[in-house]
């Protein structure tokens, strides 16, 4: 889901990027410089980190880059949005506006903006969700044992409705995922006593003279529980 997110905001980012590229080829040094500079500098921004993020990233760093970002592309919208107005872009008909070499067509300028306005407010909102989920999953994957799901790359942050695991719980060269003691990890109340609660939903009933065995559930999947006879 980061993936498909990440490659949405690539492409918006990509659009506007092209746009003000070419607003930067006819307008700089002297003409719209401020914004036209600003323009360029939000979008390659946005491209770096992502590319940076999709290769290694903490749910931390990545909380701290969607604030920035998504400030930055807020900026950028309500800047558009207060240099294009409430104008009608198919009411002007001959008018034109200088550039460095000559002058542009309003009415073409006019799109132009509207566009960037547009993507700027939509990958804003985009950001501000994608914040929202990320905050939302990593404190889930907390409550459920995972201390360090803020410190932990980002890619084994589970999805809604997919099993964190647990502390230790990287998975093995073999695929296997270790064994959890007897007496469950630290804050998992279960072992000793009957009636172990593992997490929200799944109680373990222990047998009388019987050891209790948990396996974290693979991709999303209940844990594995295992009643052993104790040894006299």
């Amino acid at each position: 889901m980061r993936l498909y997110g990440n490659v949405v905001l690539l492409l918006l980012s990509a659009t506007v990027l092209g746009i003000t590229a070419y607003w930067a080829s006819i307008f700089l040094p002297d003409i719209r410089h401020d914004y036209s500079i600003f323009s360029l500098i939000v979008p390659s921004l946005t491209i770096v980190f992502i590319l940076i993020g999709m290769q290694w990233s903490t749910p931390r760093t990545e909380a701290f880059f969607l604030f920035v970002l998504g400030v930055l592309w807020l900026a950028q919208a309500a800047w558009t949005t207060d240099i294009i107005g409430n104008t009608q872009c198919d009411a002007l008909t001959d008018q034109q506006i200088p550039t460095k070499s000559g002058s542009l067509s309003e009415r073409n300028w006019c799109y132009e903006m509207r566009v960037v306005q547009a993507f700027s407010w939509m990958i804003f909102c985009l950001y501000a969700i994608f914040l929202w989920i990320l905050i939302a999953l990593t404190t889930r994957a907390k409550a459920l044992g995972r201390p360090y799901a803020w410190a932990e790359p980002i890619v084994e942050l589970p999805w809604f409705g997919q099993w964190p695991g647990y502390p230790e719980g990287g998975q093995f060269a073999n695929g296997a995922y270790p064994t959890v003691p007897y007496g469950g990890y630290p804050g998992m109340p279960m072992g000793g006593y009957a009636g172990s609660q593992i997490a929200p939903g799944y109680v373990v009933q222990q047998n009388p003279g019987h050891s209790v065995v948990i396996q974290p559930g693979i991709n999303g999947q209940p844990p594995t529980v295992t009643q052993i006879p104790s040894s006299v």
